[in-house]
């Protein structure tokens, strides 16, 4: 299998960390399993460049590699409208009308607005540009309440843990859930989060260790077999429905039982990509009782059916 060329385009001052993110889920490889991605880096002018964080990076290859790229990452950078040149908005537009995936961590998203990229799309970048973005580029229909937005050919996402979900998230729909959650583990990250959930600008009271639900989830997500109804959580948790319901707002940007949904959907995922299990058999083990609840909800999930899912993923 041809490994999937990522080009991350780096542009003065370039933040360090965003890059760091892409390069972490796209340029190492998980444990025990082949690469699928030949990463690298690019500038318009190669050789020294500036970072946020007060140090020069050395990039060598220049816009060039874009015209190779099967996906482009734009890196986030301070401050996020400066202008890029119309050498750089040719070379994104290029790569884009090729047929790559044209992809945004942060306010990365300005330089994808510069290049017309977004133009009468949702996007969306972090809580404190969001509103600079969308008086900038009006045509761009800003979303400041997601974590990040993915049209298939372009996509954003906002501060720079979501970045990291939206590149896993990029990796699951290239090469399924078990290889992307690969990732994850060597990453030391907790179940992935998806883009509809919450960003959230502020926590004016951080959570107390004895609020935390990690425990809960942990437990949750190792007897997905069972039946995890809002009150056993609750139990489990010692708490209340509404309070725990209050917590996974608060926490997750979700609810028990849309967070319990994607956890099993995920595991279903693997199952299909990993054993030669019928339908009706992964949907009893993720606790989705049938093989009709389980391709309802594939499908309204993913687009596709279990069946069509294995096919394209499974043993890969």
């Amino acid at each position: 299998m041809p490994l999937h060329r990522v080009v991350a385009l780096v542009t003065p001052p370039q933040s360090p960390f965003e890059l760091a993110c892409a390069s972490e889920v796209f340029g190492i490889a998980p444990p025990d399993a082949p690469p699928r991605y030949d990463f690298r880096v690019c500038a318009e002018h190669p050789g020294p460049l500036p970072t946020g964080a007060g140090y020069t990076m050395l990039v060598e290859a220049g816009l060039s590699a874009l015209r190779e790229a099967d996906t482009v990452v734009v890196p986030g950078r301070q401050p996020p409208d400066a202008p890029v040149s119309p050498e750089v908005v040719e070379a994104l537009r290029g790569a884009h009308r090729r047929g790559a995936r044209i992809v945004a961590i942060c306010t990365g998203a300005f330089v994808l607005a510069q290049a017309g990229l977004l133009d009468g799309r949702r996007a969306t970048t972090h809580w404190r540009g969001a509103a600079r973005l969308a008086a900038a580029f009006p045509e761009v229909r800003v979303d400041p309440d997601v974590l990040f937005v993915d049209h298939g050919d372009v996509a954003t996402s906002v501060g720079t843990g979501a970045g990291i979900d939206l590149c896993l998230h990029l990796v699951r729909s290239d090469h399924g859930a078990a290889y992307a959650s690969g990732i994850a583990r060597r990453m030391v990250l907790p179940p992935h989060r998806e883009g509809s959930q919450l960003q959230y600008a502020a926590q004016p009271v951080p959570a107390r260790t004895d609020e935390s639900l990690g425990p809960l989830l942990e437990w949750a997500a190792s007897h997905l077999d069972a039946r995890l109804t809002l009150d056993r959580l609750a139990a489990h948790a010692g708490l209340s429905g509404r309070t725990l319901s209050r917590r996974f707002a608060e926490q997750l940007g979700t609810s028990p039982g849309q967070w319990l949904l994607g956890r099993r959907l995920d595991a279903a995922r693997i199952l299909l990509e990993r054993t030669d299990l019928p339908v009706e058999a992964v949907a009893v083990r993720v606790g989705l009782a049938s093989a009709v609840n389980l391709r309802r909800r594939f499908r309204t999930r993913f687009g596709t059916t279990p069946g069509a899912y294995r096919r394209t993923f499974g043993g890969i």
